[in-house]
């Protein structure tokens, strides 16, 4: 598999990764992966593939729209073949993660997502108590023409700032599951993202802790 960037790149991103708990990553797709996941995620949209989004483990999904309205649509490595050069990007960073910070994973989850306007998520982790193998998270923001006025940041809670992360075009945003606590701030118009989680295989202890 052709890597889409250096080891020095990624070297750089997961450094901040380990080091902050987050990065924010600009223009991380390249071009025509992006016309891709976009193209897909319109045309998910134009046949009403999406549900309104669940909350908790897999045995205890439950809507609550008090604490988030967004509407999903899940992806999959066998059938989704439209996003295998995305799927090839999320085995890069794996492989990267396990080489420079000795965690290792065997899996992936992800989905769209589409927040309508007024849409918001309510702070939270990413990982569950009952189910602990969430180790990294990533949002790939797909808002072409945002600005400020719209709204809907990703509200990161950390110290001694909290950290506002505008959604736009091809911004990604890499940080750990189990101790980032963050939020959607409401949107006022549509938001859209792809958004997904990196699972861990049980193994030793690495340079994150987990």
């Amino acid at each position: 598999m052709t890597s889409l960037y250096s080891n020095e790149q990624w070297g750089q991103w997961l450094t901040q990764l380990a080091d902050d708990n987050f990065v924010i990553i600009d223009e991380f797709l390249p071009a025509q992966l992006l016309e891709e996941v976009l193209g897909y995620f319109n045309q998910k949209k134009e046949l009403d593939s999406f549900n309104l989004a669940k909350i908790g483990p897999a045995e205890e999904k439950q809507s609550d729209s008090s604490i988030r309205t967004d509407k999903t649509f899940w992806i999959d490595r066998k059938r989704d073949v439209e996003l295998n050069k995305f799927f090839s990007l999320v085995e890069e960073l794996m492989q990267q993660i396990a080489q420079q910070l000795f965690l290792s994973l065997n899996g992936y989850e992800f989905h769209l997502a589409s927040y309508s306007k007024g849409g918001f998520y309510k702070a939270h982790l990413d990982q569950f108590d009952s189910r602990s193998n969430r180790m990294i998270s990533l949002i790939i923001y797909l808002n072409e023409d945002w600005n400020e006025d719209h709204g809907g940041e990703l509200l990161i809670h950390s110290s001694p700032t909290n950290t506002k992360v505008e959604p736009i075009l091809n911004r990604a945003v890499l940080f750990r599951s189990d101790v980032v606590l963050h939020e959607v701030l409401p949107s006022n118009r549509e938001r859209k993202s792809l958004t997904g989680w990196l699972l861990k295989q049980p193994s030793t202890i690495g340079v994150l802790g987990i």
